[in-house]
């Protein structure tokens, strides 16, 4: 099998074409790519919860409103109910790994806790759930150019509105996603 550098870091782009409705115009930022898998979460997909509604079931009190008006991202199909914090780097939190860079993910309470008492990291997005590949799946899907592949930025990460973020993407390539057609292959 061929050896792939890690992806770590990096935003996996659908493309227009994609096979699984679950990852259509989806922008999935890698946590983790090594020979056993990949682990991803999906930064533009906004669910109905917001983050006051978490706060209030951990019964965290926080009286900032822009806040507790943050969309909650639906991180992908895997593990629905558990939260992965991605945030820039700073802090102590129970359960972190640090990705590229300035970014890290957190999985532990104790960031949220951080962040709605104002003392957390100051970007920060919240997903619940992930996406999950086996050894070798996205490299096939890579092959089957399911996928471009871009470093990921900050801006796009905690700045760009999330229906933006496709398109947003995709230009950190050159690609205007609206020109590209459904089909896709190999010469």
């Amino acid at each position: 099998m061929e050896e792939l550098d890690s992806l770590s870091g990096k935003l996996l782009i659908a493309m227009p074409g994609m096979p699984d409705s679950r990852f259509r115009q989806t922008v999935t930022y890698l946590c983790g790519h090594n020979s056993d898998g990949a682990l991803g979460i999906v930064i533009n997909r906004p669910s109905d919860m917001k983050l006051g509604e978490v706060f209030e079931q951990l019964s965290l009190d926080s009286r900032d409103l822009d806040l507790a008006n943050q969309s909650i991202l639906k991180g992908g199909p895997v593990n629905r109910e558990r939260g992965f914090v991605l945030h820039e780097a700073g802090g102590s939190w129970d359960s972190t790994i640090s990705i590229c860079g300035n970014i890290e993910v957190t999985t532990s309470r104790d960031v949220l806790s951080a962040i709605a008492g104002g003392k957390g990291p100051r970007r920060a997005l919240l997903a619940l759930g992930c996406a999950g590949w086996g050894e070798g799946q996205l490299e096939r899907e890579l092959r089957s150019n399911s996928w471009l592949v871009v470093d990921a930025t900050e801006e796009i990460l905690f700045e760009t509105p999330y229906e933006q973020r496709w398109a947003a993407s995709a230009a950190l390539l050159g690609v205007d996603v609206s020109r590209l057609g459904l089909q896709a292959g190999n010469a």
